[in-house]
């Protein structure tokens, strides 16, 4: 079902750089790196309006906790509490279903230079799943965990592989707080099975992945700033080793002609058609 809604490799391209781009759209270079390496960042995508209206309601929901969550204790990722009893058991790793959270995350979502950038990079009829990302990350200090080397794609199912999430940071995202790294031009990279472990994330102890890990950049963003990367873009994050948790809204889009396949997950929610802007 789907709703209305009203530069070189490993270099993350500023949207700055506007150069022949119209407002509030990539430009060719910027398309350019998207195609060579997998994600792209657009500098202050967000204004600080909408940014604040995103934590204020992340952090009510911390506070007072409500809505679908997963727990860090849930995932079993290196450093997080062995279970919910443990110490640091309770701590929520990301607010589920952001869309139905606040008006703030569709508005943001539906907004015109975000639609466009998406249009650019997907086509003119951008779809937004909500049973896929759909969140606010909340990477917390002491008990946050690290999640290694994986597409996003491995466990949804669509037509084709070909979807682009956006990471919004709601803060500063350092390599210090556990933000992104990306490596470069996976997601047109073939990897086969046998270099991924159970849960599909890259094996590290396989002298072809330690190579491929060595390329690696980090994703740093300021607030509004909004990483643009391709469902099999191999990425990771470590922990948050300051005193702060880090908060970033995160969604996924699809071209209208790339549905996903009945009786999945990727199936399993409605989805929101984007404005044409």
């Amino acid at each position: 079902m789907i709703e209305s809604s009203v530069p070189l490799a490993g270099v993350v391209a500023p949207s700055a750089a506007q150069d022949d781009a119209p407002v509030g759209e990539f430009s060719t270079s910027e398309i350019a790196g998207f195609e060579q390496d997998g994600f792209v960042i657009a500098r202050q995508l967000a204004d600080a309006a909408t940014c604040r209206q995103m934590l204020e309601c992340a952090r009510a929901v911390l506070a007072a906790p409500s809505g679908p969550l997963e727990y860090e204790a849930d995932l079993h990722y290196p450093g997080a509490p062995g279970s919910r009893a443990a110490a640091g058991g309770n701590t929520i790793r990301r607010l589920k279903e952001a869309h139905g959270r606040h008006p703030v995350f569709t508005q943001f979502v539906s907004q015109a230079t975000l639609v466009r950038r998406l249009r650019q990079l997907l086509g003119p009829h951008i779809v937004m799943p909500l049973a896929h990302h759909n969140c606010v990350m909340t990477k917390q200090p002491r008990y946050s965990s690290e999640t290694g080397w994986h597409q996003d794609i491995r466990y949804w199912s669509y037509a084709r592989p070909e979807l682009v999430s956006i990471w919004l940071a709601l803060g500063r995202e350092r390599p210090d707080n556990g933000c992104l790294y990306l490596i470069p031009g996976t997601h047109t990279l073939a990897v086969s099975r046998e270099r991924l472990d159970e849960a599909l994330f890259l094996r590290s102890d396989l002298p072809e992945n330690a190579a491929l890990i060595a390329k690696k950049v980090p994703a740093e963003l300021d607030p509004g700033d909004v990483l643009f990367f391709h469902s099999r873009t191999f990425h990771s994050a470590g922990r948050n080793q300051t005193g702060d948790t880090k908060f970033s809204a995160v969604f996924t889009f699809r071209p209208l002609d790339n549905p996903p396949k009945p009786g999945g997950r990727s199936a399993a929610m409605a989805e929101l058609l984007l404005p044409l802007v």
